[in-house]
């Protein structure tokens, strides 16, 4: 008897899921557990050419992994199994979502694809919201939404919806989002059926994964003779933890290294606060000092002490007691930042920073006031993204910033009022309950000043 197949559909087809989720999947595979296959579809068609040029290749592909030494190993990755070709109504992709056999939706569509607010509520005034409550199907509430009635039409039964995104709480998030999204566009039908037959479970993902660089085909075809299109590569270290609430099934992903819990959040809030937020306040700072890459930032005394010392006075204290040794978790995450063959950029880890400000670091700023301790050290990092955002309006920034939320005119304008930090220091929809509050904005002030002392560009 055939044994049975099963589907996993992820929808964002950037370098981080063929790194990070298809490897443990490549996994599964390399132990004879051949009952899952992923089927790799994008929302928008941006990486059409990639899925083409995977396509040709069988949706096979080699992963490069270096570590800290300059180790480099490489692994043909064979667990994507199908290509969902992209079309304007994204109707291949409902219809893939929509087959019984399809059991797990997941998802990679960055922090600024949930569109949320600093109250984790819909931003249903954003262009992108408002196309899709018309019935477009741009974001991935308009995407799922279509996948959900077209499974509920055809009685396909349930399905779990994975978010794989650095979004705190990110499964109860984007259920809160996909409810309201519907709830606006009046299918309480499909929120009833959503409810009964999907669930969101929250996951933590970890591998850093730089853009392609150029030279990595060659060096792919001189070890391993493949000539590969579409190569990616990512660092050694590699960690998936998924709160065990699946709708209908899963691989074993445990049987590969995944932690399967009862409970993320202990496990998230480590990595956001001590390893996103740092990243990106590295980000920051290098690009403001001259340089181009992580890895020359971390290794830069004064910046390394701004993420050393925000990790350890406002951010350890907060999160214990924590499963992990969070001291020895901050430390590795430096270390893994001062990787020089990762060659990370300062423009791919800064992107989107106006989502990362009230997901990332507003909630370290509430942790320490509602301590009765003032968050000198957190407050160095939006003061960080002021200035840099200072110098991108007057076009000092030496890369094309891409940020999916920011209002560029609005920032201008606020960057060009008669206080600017005070204006910036009291956007609620940045720093919530804080914003405007006198002791804030001075807090600020002050940080905007110590912030200045990195900024060396010409």
């Amino acid at each position: 008897m055939a044994q049975e197949q099963f589907t996993w559909l992820h929808i964002g087809a950037g370098s981080f899921h063929r790194a990070h989720q298809a490897w443990y999947m490549n996994e599964l595979l390399k132990q004879g557990r051949d009952d899952w296959r992923i089927a790799l579809g994008n929302i928008r068609d941006d990486v059409s050419p990639m899925l083409d040029r995977l396509a040709a290749q069988n949706g096979e592909y080699v992963l490069e992994t270096v570590d800290s030494r300059g180790q480099r190993e490489y692994e043909i990755i064979r667990s994507i199994r199908e290509i969902v070709r992209w079309d304007r109504d994204l109707a291949a992709l409902t219809a893939k979502g929509a087959e019984a056999a399809t059991r797990v939706v997941a998802f990679t569509v960055t922090e600024a694809g949930y569109y949320l607010d600093t109250a984790f509520r819909l931003d249903r005034s954003h262009p992108d919201i408002q196309a899709d409550l018309a019935g477009a199907k741009t974001t991935i509430y308009g995407t799922v939404a279509a996948i959900l009635r077209a499974r509920m039409t055809v009685g396909s039964g349930p399905v779990t919806l994975l978010s794989c995104d650095n979004v705190r709480h990110n499964g109860q998030r984007f259920r809160d989002g996909l409810v309201e999204f519907l709830t606006l566009r009046g299918e309480g039908e499909l929120v009833d059926w959503a409810g009964e037959f999907t669930t969101c479970p929250c996951s933590m993902v970890d591998r850093i994964t730089p853009r392609p660089a150029a030279d990595i085909p060659a060096r792919v075809l001189a070890a391993t003779g493949f000539r590969d299109a579409v190569p990616v590569m990512g660092e050694a270290f590699i960690q998936w933890v998924i709160e065990d609430n699946f709708a209908a099934g899963r691989p074993d992903l445990e049987a590969v290294g995944v932690l399967m819990v009862d409970d993320v959040q202990p496990y998230e809030e480590a990595k956001i606060r001590l390893l996103n937020v740092p990243h990106s306040c590295i980000a920051w700072a290098g690009t403001l000092g001259g340089l181009s890459y992580i890895h020359e930032g971390v290794t830069t005394p004064a910046i390394r002490a701004l993420s050393y010392d925000y990790a350890t006075n406002d951010v350890i204290p907060a999160l214990t007691p924590n499963p992990l040794d969070l001291a020895l978790y901050r430390d590795t995450v430096l270390d893994r930042f001062a990787n020089a063959n990762i060659r990370d950029t300062n423009q791919r880890v800064a992107a989107d920073s106006f989502s990362k400000i009230p997901a990332m670091i507003t909630p370290t700023l509430l942790d320490c006031y509602d301590r009765g301790l003032t968050p000198t050290d957190t407050a160095m990092l939006p003061a960080l993204f002021f200035v840099f955002l200072r110098r991108w309006a007057q076009g000092r920034i030496p890369f094309e910033y891409q940020d999916g939320v920011m209002n560029p005119d609005a920032a201008r304008v606020m960057l060009a009022g008669p206080d600017p930090v005070a204006a910036y220091a009291g956007d609620a929809a940045l720093f919530g309950r804080i914003a405007g509050r006198e002791d804030f904005v001075e807090l600020m002030r002050g940080a905007v000043a110590r912030a200045e002392g990195f900024d060396t560009l010409g």
